[in-house]
């Protein structure tokens, strides 16, 4: 079934039509920067220009960077903190005239990579990383997603991780991929302490570059890179409002 993905990012948004059934993007990306300040109703305009630039009237699944729970936002660790308690789900719907399912961003990646990539046929514990502005997280246990997982805001070194582990620090603090490997490294396997996992996933931009900084992770767990790369947000999104199709509930994040 072809749908409108979204996938909201601090730095950028970006949007394609994807067959939802297939994981295959029909379009080419279209990327819109993320406004600044990044308050709700300059995000739900660009969500709504999304709409327009693919002249679309459908379903769209969003996602987002923050705890989503039932269409509403919790968190703002890399947007304006005035979307904490927002209802982007409605708001999103009202912008564009058209259903709008959203979604925490790690969490559409992580289904998407499940379900199209690196994760596909993975019964054991699994642990999907996207690695940006932030570091997005998603836990899986036989396939199953324990949403909302936000592992990147976990205390490291005294600060949460991704203030200091994230793929933004490399650039702005002028890092060598080794340099930041090495910080990546200890978050891993950090993490790796906590949930055991069989296999990870690195994903986000910086995953087309993993030749670069995965000789330096040492972690117990299979590593690997996310097949469907930076689309996976975008997949991802479109496969949530998919299913929210197909199994309506107004329980459902």
């Amino acid at each position: 079934m072809e749908l409108l993905g979204i996938d909201i990012g601090g730095s950028g948004i970006k949007g394609a039509i994807v067959d939802s059934e297939t994981g295959q993007l029909l379009t080419d990306r279209h990327r819109i920067p993320t406004p600044q300040p990044s308050v709700p109703d300059a995000v739900a305009d660009v969500v709504a220009e999304m709409a327009r630039h693919f002249s679309w009237q459908g379903p769209i699944g969003c996602t987002f960077p923050a705890v989503v729970r039932r269409g509403q936002v919790l968190t703002a660790a890399n947007v304006d903190k005035s979307w904490i308690g927002a209802q982007a789900q409605e708001l999103f719907s009202q912008r564009t005239g058209c259903p709008v399912t959203v979604i925490n961003d790690a969490d559409a990646a992580g289904i998407a990579e499940m379900t199209f990539g690196a994760g596909q046929g993975e019964q054991g514990v699994v642990l999907v990383f996207t690695l940006g502005t932030g570091i997005g997280s998603a836990l899986f246990t036989r396939g199953v997603l324990a949403p909302n997982t936000e592992l990147g805001h976990l205390e490291l070194r005294g600060r949460e991780a991704e203030k200091w582990a994230a793929a933004r620090i490399r650039k702005e603090e002028k890092l060598s991929w080794k340099e930041w490997a090495r910080r990546l490294d200890k978050y891993l396997r950090h993490v790796e302490f906590l949930f055991w996992p069989d296999l990870i996933i690195v994903g986000g931009g910086v995953s087309k570059k993993h030749e670069k900084f995965f000789p330096y992770i040492q972690t117990k767990a299979r590593l690997v890179p996310a097949a469907l790369r930076n689309n996976a947000g975008i997949v991802g999104a479109a496969m949530a409002a998919h299913a929210r199709m197909r199994h309506p509930s107004p329980s459902m994040s």
